[in-house]
């Protein structure tokens, strides 16, 4: 996909962390069509995924979306046993980063989808994420071998501290949040880059799944369509949960149907403070601005411009 118009993202930086390892990029050889889709995290990505796995395979069931569409830029496996496993897909690609844009490779040859979610619902779901991690996460963060920076530790707080603390820490103990909703904004006019997000997901699944087809260049057998909006929807999903959660779910207390969690918004109105909610806001608008943090927190007044 080239316009004379795009000034291309170029990669600046490496991450390194008890997750990311973003030299992966550097070797994976892009295919016209590849399919990159991105969030900070918690944001819809599993369930983008699935979107994106049920067009391509017209409906069919049981998609192992955990096996075809890897966090390419997770430590773990290691990233040679991914990209051999996306080199030898036939089928049209698709996969997923947490990286901002200045620490990927950007191709004009791929599709981008980014997803937008409130940063107080992104929480709630990272921290069930965490607090249910087991022995196997932590092993697998923390004892496979080229570990750069601290281990990943376990969970020792409420949510309402783990919250504050995430807010006080730009993201920890994960990785800095404002920082990857503003790169990705920043691109928002590029040709090749869809915005979706979560709040208008839930709204209107079968809509946001015709609008991904239109960009991704998919056509929709309308036949098929109703199965397809049907394995997209939360009880699907749960139900179906060992083909999305990644591992199938291994790594957390109570497996898949842990990862796969409630997929509900605003679980933070009951727990946190006027106050407190108050300060995320005012946070949102200084680092992202108006627009976005508006876009951000609703789903809401996106433009490209």
């Amino acid at each position: 996909m080239t316009t004379p118009d795009s000034v291309w993202p170029q990669k600046t930086r490496e991450l390194h962390s008890n997750h990311f390892e973003s030299t992966v990029w550097n070797r994976f050889r892009f295919r016209d069509g590849d399919i990159v889709i991105s969030t900070y995290g918690k944001a819809g990505t599993t369930w983008t995924q699935q979107i994106a796995g049920q067009l391509i395979f017209n409906g069919a069931e049981d998609v192992p979306v955990n096996e075809l569409s890897p966090w390419l830029d997770l430590r773990v496996p290691p990233a040679e046993v991914k990209l051999e496993a996306l080199e030898a897909q036939t089928h049209r690609r698709f996969m997923k980063t947490h990286l901002p844009v200045d620490a990927l490779v950007y191709s004009p040859k791929a599709h981008y989808i980014y997803i937008g979610r409130d940063g107080r619902d992104v929480l709630w779901s990272m921290y069930n994420h965490h607090v249910n991690a087991n022995d196997a996460f932590y092993e697998a963060l923390n004892e496979t071998p080229g570990l750069v920076g601290p281990k990943m530790e376990r969970v020792t707080t409420d949510v309402r501290s783990y919250f504050n603390e995430w807010i006080a820490r730009d993201g920890y103990p994960f990785w800095p949040f404002w920082e990857n909703v503003s790169s990705w904004w920043a691109i928002r006019h590029l040709p090749n880059i869809h915005f979706m997000h979560f709040e208008n997901m839930k709204r209107d699944l079968a809509g946001e799944i015709r609008r991904l087809a239109a960009f991704l260049e998919i056509g929709i057998d309308e036949a098929r369509f109703p199965a397809i909006v049907e394995h997209c929807t939360f009880d699907y999903m749960k139900s179906h949960a060992d083909k999305s959660a990644p591992l199938g779910g291994a790594l957390w207390d109570g497996g898949a149907t842990t990862f796969i969690n409630k997929g509900t918004n605003g679980r933070w109105r009951d727990i946190l403070s006027a106050e407190e909610s108050a300060h995320y806001e005012a946070l949102a608008r200084e680092k992202l601005g108006e627009q976005c943090a508006h876009w951000l927190m609703t789903g809401e007044g996106f433009s490209r411009s």
